[in-house]
């Protein structure tokens, strides 16, 4: 019986039983119209993965050297690390992006452009949550091991990079997973401050061609692509990082 409901939907939606007059000619690949759009609107996933994996890396970084002085005995390490991620965490990513934008070359008299902006503000946003995944992937880590460590001889650096971060890894790869998908889509928003990636295309194409449906769908899709792809990826190294059962 749903599924009856649901083809009626969409045949419904299809056959445009509604006012609005679907145009999908738009992004018909046989015309010389359609073609210009389509490669229009492919165009931009250089801009957006471009900007996401910077900001991911940038972030993974910044998030292990927050993360690091949580695990001290040092009260002030712990105080830097719990006022950084709550500040951070408590500001609007797209309020973010609009103040280094606008407020960073006013304060510190420099050029910057939008795709620069686009990665620090992303990659600010992005290395409180980055420091907790770390934090909780070194703290699932036995006590055990960071004793073993230590009986080897090995200093703390050593023991963070030899013994105890790979480790984490298996433990924190589905968390840093999700959180790339979270920054692929929080990069959208970067089309605010005119970097040309696929929202700010689609947006474009909207008001030149008048077809918002046809056009957000396709940018669905899109994005739909992008992040089947991570998660394709995150589980094929799972899989390669996993420790064998037998």
């Amino acid at each position: 019986m749903n599924c009856r409901y649901l083809w009626l939907f969409l045949s419904l939606l299809l056959t445009g039983c509604s006012d609005y007059q679907w145009g999908w000619y738009v992004l018909d690949p046989t015309t010389a119209q359609g073609q210009t759009n389509l490669q229009f609107l492919i165009a931009g996933f250089y801009d957006t993965i471009s900007v996401s994996l910077l900001s991911m890396l940038f972030a993974m970084t910044i998030g292990l050297v927050v993360a690091l002085p949580s695990l001290s005995d040092s009260k002030l390490l712990k105080a830097f690390n719990r006022v950084y991620v709550e500040v951070i965490r408590s500001i609007p990513v797209l309020v973010l992006l609009l103040w280094v934008y606008y407020g960073m070359p006013t304060l510190m008299d420099i050029s910057l452009d939008h795709f620069w902006a686009g990665v620090i503000a992303l990659t600010i946003a992005e290395s409180a949550f980055m420091a907790e995944v770390f934090r909780g992937g070194i703290q699932a880590i036995a006590k055990g091991q960071h004793e073993a460590a230590s009986s080897l001889g090995l200093n703390y650096w050593q023991r963070m990079r030899l013994v105890i971060l790979p480790q984490a890894l298996r433990q924190i790869l589905p968390p840093l997973g999700n959180q790339f998908i979270y920054i692929l889509k929080m990069s959208s928003l970067v089309s605010v401050i005119g970097l040309s990636d696929l929202t700010r295309r689609a947006n474009e194409l909207v008001v030149n061609e008048y077809l918002p449906l046809e056009i957000y769908t396709f940018l669905v899709l899109e994005y739909l692509v992008l992040i089947l792809l991570v998660s394709q990826a995150v589980r094929w190294l799972e899989r390669r990082i996993a420790i064998p059962s037998n």
